[in-house]
């Protein structure tokens, strides 16, 4: 019996030995720089949505086109969209056989900032908001004087007037020559001069489709050969990205339908796709919930990315993929609640998001992946805001961009990374081989710092956004000890 005891207690000794070694388990970091498991087709990038404060001469603006020129991204997305119909739609009346109604006036010159901050690169232009004429409508939409009144019902009518599409075709098309080839004839055969003659390298057609005007994958497919072959009829060069789907999982019919070539007519190029994601936690959440709710839904998209990539290389492997809006959406945006700020570190939680879809959309080798967007501020959706409204300077999300996309580029090497131990579900971690070195991208998810260790730290540089960085650049911090340390919802890339 004693025997019997002394085993039993010997046993539980054993496990508790255990339970104790368990819980000072120690969290590891192993990368192999000899086992590339991919290499990286990604440009990270931003979108571009216009709202008043972009008008030429504002102040938010000044700040956030500097911010864009500094960047010096390629693809970054222009959309003049709904919300201020005046500040997107050329010809907002109907024409008749005495006039037209084409007005340039307030859309140029924000235009103009655009292409002028990205001068250089390749920007995607989408002036995604239709003229509402083109539908049939129960009556003629109105809209205000004032084209810095918001006004969200523009967007009316399912059913073309033109149901070839023509007439939609000819409107982008004569838009696109205002830009690319000085000027264009309008219906009645009137000649209208801009002396503009930029390159639009590519056009995106319409915008989250699915919930606009083009309410089915046939409808939309059949605008976007008309708006195509309109605009490729006056700017040859130009590649045409499809879709915009603001929600990819519940509309895999839209990708199945547009990526078969046999759905649309002969010669319309299927360039690029695109499509959204936006973490949207409850009412009820805060930050605290928030830095696992965000992550939780991230995991699910990048599922709709894995089935979407499977479509698209069955049925057009030669296209490339844009997801062009990411960020989050608070519960708050667009009520009286926005008009207070969420707190100071969910602009580095955002951040530490946008670093980790960076991370796990590098290793599916999608193609383009821009964050949502420059300016946002109360009643325009705050919370996705790459621009502190009240000090005209980017804010933490707008930093992490820049801190990625001054590392790393399409060409970099992949290698096999992993980290092991108790902080595994806490950080994102991905090594890369770069011209410019060896480096290390790390997101921390959490509201806690989190040590790594680091191999050969005492070579490592590091440089850092975090809740110290507040509205600045990436700082610099130094390994040490073999460790480096990730504060709250840090971004951090480690260089040897």
């Amino acid at each position: 019996m004693r025997a019997f005891l002394k085993q039993g207690l010997l046993a539980i000794l054993c496990m508790a030995a255990a339970v104790t070694l368990y819980g000072q388990q120690a969290t590891t970091l192993t990368i192999k720089w000899d086992k590339t498991t991919v290499v990286s087709k990604s440009t990270p990038t931003l979108q571009v949505v216009v709202n008043p404060p972009l008008r030429h001469g504002e102040p938010l603006g000044i700040g956030a086109y500097k911010a864009v020129k500094e960047l010096g991204a390629d693809y970054v997305r222009y959309v003049p969209w709904l919300p201020y119909p005046k500040l997107g739609v050329a010809e907002l009346e109907p024409p008749t056989p005495q006039k037209t109604s084409w007005d340039f006036s307030l859309i140029d010159p924000m235009t103009k900032d655009f292409l002028a901050a990205t001068e250089g690169h390749s920007p995607v232009m989408n002036f995604s908001t239709m003229p509402t004429w083109l539908f049939k409508t129960d009556k003629p939409v109105t809209y205000p004087a004032d084209p810095n009144q918001v006004f969200w019902d523009y967007t009316q009518g399912t059913e073309m007037r033109d149901p070839t599409g023509k007439e939609i075709g000819d409107y982008y098309g004569r838009l696109v020559s205002w830009y690319v080839k000085g000027g264009f004839t309008d219906e009645n055969g009137v000649r209208h001069e801009s002396g503009y003659h930029y390159k639009f390298p590519v056009w995106e057609v319409l915008n989250e489709v699915e919930s606009e005007h083009s309410s089915t994958p046939q409808a939309y497919t059949t605008r976007y050969d008309a708006i195509v072959e309109a605009i490729h009829s006056v700017s040859p060069d130009t590649k045409f990205m499809g879709m915009a789907l603001g929600g990819p999982s519940d509309h895999p019919d839209f990708v199945e339908y547009f990526l078969n070539p046999a759905n649309h007519k002969p010669g319309i190029p299927l360039d690029i796709i695109s499509y959204h994601f936006y973490a949207s936690p409850s009412p009820s959440q805060k930050i605290d919930s928030w830095q696992y709710t965000f992550f939780d839904q991230a995991a699910g998209f990048l599922n709709t990315v894995h089935y979407i990539e499977s479509i698209r290389k069955r049925l057009s492997p030669a296209t490339m993929t844009d997801t062009d809006e990411l960020g989050v959406i608070l519960p708050t945006d667009n009520t009286p609640a926005d008009k207070v700020a969420p707190p100071a570190a969910y602009w580095n939680l955002a951040g530490s998001l946008y670093a980790y879809l960076y991370i796990e959309l590098s290793r599916l080798q999608i193609d383009i992946i821009g964050e949502s967007q420059l300016i946002g501020y109360p009643t325009q959706f705050p919370s996705v805001s790459m621009m502190d409204w009240t000090n005209n300077k980017p804010n933490a999300r707008f930093w992490v961009l820049k801190l990625i996309k001054d590392n790393f580029h399409p060409g970099d090497k992949l290698v096999e990374t992993e980290i092991g131990g108790p902080a595994s579900p806490d950080v994102e971690a991905q090594a890369f081989i770069t011209p410019s070195g060896h480096k290390l991208l790390l997101a921390n998810k959490r509201d806690h710092a989190i040590e790594l260790p680091l191999q050969d730290s005492d070579k490592a540089s590091a440089s850092t956004v975090d809740l110290e960085t507040g509205d600045g650049p990436a700082r610099t911090v130094k390994p040490a000890g073999g460790k480096i340390k990730l504060e709250a919802f840090a971004v951090t890339v480690v260089t040897w």
